[in-house]
């Protein structure tokens, strides 16, 4: 099959996340990737400026992660979780027990981001159900969230830029609170609680947990927000008796700058979800972590948690996820981050002075020129591509999260790029 038809048989018969079916989006086609560069077909190199969504922050074909996948292939691909157990599982589960919060003590690995949302829901419902208090089983969040696009993730997503309009009347219904305008760089102002602290005191006797994307909302908006924002939620969880729900799916692994975004504000929450980059961007992956009294409760009387994925804690995701946790860790990693925080930085920053321009903010390995204006995700893309760079903008925001190994260099000529399609935006080219 030529270049030219299997893009016109995925024209016609594939559909790509958040597209048409009569009205897709142009693709590209990738052949290869090494470091951070994808090879097209058309024998184009582009410079990843999207960790491919944010995970795969080792780059592409690394030596160690093959060779991990490898390994593990010849001993065994898969076997079920149900009644048996393998040592990649029991070496994960070790490694990230270690690595999270204190408090944080039970594994229960999962298939996606979504899932691991689910997950975390289901045991906040699961532990008030086994206390007899079956009327705590909605959750607070805060809006400009997104936490992934199964059905439990949709209903505690923004409600306005979310999912919502499209399934109204299936979706259980949540609380959402005003989110934070208080800056991870700025001074906070405490009247970012009120909403949050009227919306507790009203309905805490209804509410099983509260989740939040720690510090960084993702796709919801790209936003940053104050350190002391979080630290309120976990001490108006304590006092109300409510459990704290932490979505590390897209902050876990560095790339706040912290290990874990919950880290800038110095607290622990009752669950943790991850996922993306725990696998260096291998398999589809993820883990939901909780503490010892959370499980204790759910299995009070012989009661048992209620799920349970075919491909749980599969060998080959887990094998890699120990090799991907090694590399991260075995070089300083936050002197790595900061290195990318300072380059994004400098060659962002003009972009503040440019038309059309609402923000631009840094934080770690993610920089985001927010515009006043949508974006045409078509024709920006095809500029970008142009220009020797993949970058995946969506609604008012051009933003990159590049994997770590990226070079100084490498960091400049994809700002500069950046800059210049954002420039051109605002002369209506």
């Amino acid at each position: 099959m030529s270049d030219h038809d299997a893009l016109d048989f995925d024209r016609r018969h594939i559909w790509h996340p958040y597209t048409s079916p009569t009205h897709p989006l142009p693709v590209y086609q990738v052949v290869s990737a090494e470091g951070v560069r994808l090879r097209l077909a058309d024998g184009r190199e582009l410079l990843d400026g999207m960790s491919s969504w944010w995970c795969a922050i080792h780059g592409y074909n690394h030596p160690v992660l093959n060779e991990a996948l490898r390994q593990q292939t010849c001993r065994m691909a898969h076997v079920m979780f149900g009644g048996l157990t393998h040592p990649p599982a029991i070496e994960l589960a070790r490694r990230l027990v270690a690595l999270t919060p204190g408090p944080l003590e039970k594994v229960f690995f999962c298939d996606s981001g979504s899932v691991a949302v689910e997950v975390a829901i289901k045991m906040a419902i699961q532990y008030w159900g086994a206390q007899q208090q079956s009327e705590k089983s909605r959750l607070l969040t805060i809006r400009h969230g997104y936490h992934g696009d199964t059905f439990a993730a949709m209903a505690v997503s923004d409600p306005v830029t979310g999912m919502h309009h499209r399934f109204a009347g299936l979706l259980a219904e949540h609380f959402f609170a005003e989110a934070p305008k208080s800056r991870s760089d700025a001074e906070w102002c405490d009247t970012d609680m009120v909403s949050f602290r009227n919306l507790f005191a009203e309905c805490h006797q209804q509410i099983a947990a509260v989740i939040l994307e720690p510090i960084v909302q993702g796709a919801g908006g790209m936003r940053f927000y104050a350190p002391e924002f979080l630290r309120q939620v976990r001490t108006l969880c304590n006092h109300y008796g409510v459990l704290l729900i932490a979505d590390e799916i897209a902050t876990g692994f560095g790339r706040t700058g912290r290990l874990f975004a919950c880290e800038h504000a110095g607290i622990s929450p009752d669950i943790m979800c991850l996922g993306k980059a725990i696998t260096g961007g291998y398999l589809s992956f993820a883990a939901t972590l909780t503490t010892e009294k959370v499980s204790r409760v759910i299995g009070r009387d012989g009661g048992v948690f209620m799920h349970g994925p075919t491909f749980m804690a599969n060998p080959l995701a887990c094998a890699v996820a120990n090799a991907s946790i090694d590399l991260l860790l075995q070089d300083d990693w936050q002197a790595n981050i900061c290195r990318i925080e300072a380059g994004l930085c400098r060659g962002l920053e003009s972009c503040r002075e440019l038309p059309g321009v609402a923000d631009v903010r840094v934080m770690g390995a993610i920089g985001v020129v927010e515009l006043t204006q949508e974006v045409e995700l078509a024709a920006i893309q095809a500029q970008f591509v142009d220009r020797g760079v993949w970058i995946r903008p969506f609604g008012r925001l051009v933003y990159t999260m590049p994997p770590y190994i990226i070079s100084d260099e490498e960091i400049a000529f994809l700002t500069q790029q950046m800059m210049a399609v954002v420039m051109g935006l605002a002369k209506g080219e």
